[in-house]
């Protein structure tokens, strides 16, 4: 992969953001280890700096947010004869695409300048700017989504817990269920933090088992039984094969290690091998 990235002729590539700095939502660690990326110059522009109360808040009471702040602002700080990489990555804040521009492919980006409001939202001013770019991509972020008769915190897109732990609307620990990864914490860490955060949650798992009910039937096929009998359609190891084998054949002609199969109901289908999706 890297081979790869070495070898690739785009020497510029530009993230846009439709708030500010201290709306970012790198932690500390990956901004640093941004900055020190062989042969790329990390590039800030000093007029998307822009705090407002909301921002000043937001800085004063998180330690992460005043981390992340202080770095972008520290490179702000560097003169231009200090960019010496033969790539750059350009950090704008405050910008909001708007339109991709060309007509047979991609040849700019227009965004909308933007303002923040003081309560971490932003508008628009009506100022426009195009970027000569020649590839866009899309990424709007990670947004939890609910799950049946689970606890869930509609504002912050997470499943309400205490390490892991799920809890209730009163606070109170639902038995039996347990969260980890970004549904329990939001999206943000590296796979050092969701390994750690996995840890935790399965710490709790065991330590409660004492207090949980036996199974009546210890046979881990008596699960299997149980559902089916139920009518609960499986998603089992052997078909999980299935898709994983599906999904690298259709990376194979395009030299990708897989193209992955995305809408839920297809990678059922494919999985338990419900049409010919599989030849």
């Amino acid at each position: 992969m890297y081979a790869g990235l070495k070898a690739s002729p785009v020497t510029d590539v530009h993230v846009f953001a439709r708030r500010g700095p201290a709306q970012a939502k790198f932690s500390p660690l990956e901004l640093r280890e941004l900055g020190h990326v062989p042969d790329v110059d990390v590039i800030v522009y000093p007029e998307d700096f822009e705090f407002d109360e909301g921002s000043m808040a937001a800085i004063n009471s998180s330690n992460q947010t005043k981390q992340v702040v202080k770095t972008l602002t520290d490179w702000t700080l560097k003169d231009p004869s200090e960019f010496t990489a033969s790539r750059r990555l350009h950090l704008h804040f405050l910008k909001a695409p708007v339109a991709v521009l060309g007509q047979e492919r991609v040849e700019g980006l227009r965004t909308e300048r933007t303002v923040l409001n003081g309560d971490g939202t932003v508008s628009g001013t009506g100022e426009f700017q195009d970027w000569p770019v020649q590839a866009v991509y899309r990424a709007v972020g990670y947004f939890g989504s609910p799950l049946p008769e689970v606890p869930f915190d509609e504002l912050k897109g997470v499943i309400p817990n205490r390490e892991g732990r799920v809890i209730d609307i009163d606070g109170e620990q639902v038995p039996g269920v347990y969260a980890t990864g970004w549904i329990k914490r939001g999206p943000v860490g590296l796979i050092g933090h969701t390994k750690s955060d996995a840890s935790e949650t399965v710490r709790h798992l065991v330590e409660d088992l004492a207090d949980s009910r036996t199974a009546t039937q210890p046979d881990p096929d008596a699960v299997v039984e149980f559902l089916t009998e139920r009518g609960v359609h499986l998603v089992q190891w052997s078909d999980w094969e299935v898709l994983d084998a599906y999904e690298r054949a259709q990376g194979e002609p395009h030299g990708r290690e897989r193209i992955k199969v995305v809408p839920r109901e297809d990678m059922i289908r494919i999985a338990r091998r419900e049409d010919d999706a599989t030849a």
